[in-house]
């Protein structure tokens, strides 16, 4: 562990000391936050300016929805997104093979190899719609604190569901674009489940787990959340990290390095 801990940091120093050479990246991406942020607030206060509410959720607490997946589209732009988009590449070129040599977990690798500073400002922007949002509602620090539990089993969550769509590379090489349509999917978490039909309510849970990775950690930091709901969290986190991991070993069964 503690050799792959000095790896990490040995990756992301390089990395982020690379990527400042163009700090006018950073400017673009605050801004781009800024514009999503709006566009966002936007298409939430057309639903409430006229009084209409999501089933359950006042204005502010559906804004503690729109935080947390603002922050989950920061934790993708900083670690999934220059990471896991990277694998189809890697097999496309044969770069791969160099991985797999390495004396360390290929997985490890490929999943921590650099990370980039340009979705601070989504984490940013989505941890101030928290604190104004919870502000409003009076919640605690202890439901603030118990939401970090729920929420790190839908980064796991969707760490491993993007993982298990770059590995199949390995099989359909020009896959590049099949990313995009989980991100496209997981748009759906900027507003609560609340706000859709029963057949997507089960949709979003149960085939794509997109309440797993804003509601269920909205409704913990509201104070309402079932402890049923966030074991769920729990064991769909576990299983699908664990299922990322195999998935990966079987899929390099089938890989054809660039010398052979």
């Amino acid at each position: 562990m503690q050799r792959y801990l000095h790896v990490i940091i040995l990756f992301w120093s390089t990395a982020i000391a690379a990527e400042l050479e163009y700090r006018i990246n950073f400017v673009l991406s605050a801004l781009s936050s800024i514009g999503n942020l709006i566009g966002s607030l936007f298409g939430l206060f057309l639903f409430y300016r006229t009084g209409y509410t999501f089933a359950g959720y006042s204005w502010e607490e559906a804004l503690v929805v729109l935080g947390i997946f603002t922050i989950l589209q920061g934790f993708s732009a900083i670690f999934l997104v220059p990471n896991l988009n990277r694998i189809v590449d890697q097999v496309q070129q044969g770069t791969l093979d160099f991985v797999l040599l390495k004396p360390i977990s290929s997985q490890f690798w490929l999943s921590a190899r650099t990370v980039s500073p340009w979705g601070i400002p989504d984490l940013v922007f989505g941890i101030v719609v928290l604190v104004y949002s919870t502000g409003k509602l009076g919640i605690g620090p202890i439901n603030c604190i118990l939401s970090v539990i729920p929420l790190a089993f839908g980064m796991i969550s969707l760490y491993s569901l993007w993982f298990m769509l770059g590995a199949m590379s390995i099989w359909f090489v020009k896959i590049s674009n099949i990313t995009e349509v989980l991100r496209g999917l997981l748009e759906a978490g900027r507003y609560p489940m609340a706000a859709y039909p029963a057949a997507y309510r089960f949709f979003f849970t149960f085939v794509v787990p997109v309440a797993f990775l804003t509601t269920v950690p909205a409704e913990t930091l509201l104070g309402r959340g079932e402890i049923l709901w966030i074991f769920g969290a729990g064991v769909l986190a576990i299983a699908l990290f664990l299922a990322s991991c195999l998935f990966w070993r079987f899929a390099l069964r089938f890989y054809t390095s660039a010398s052979s």
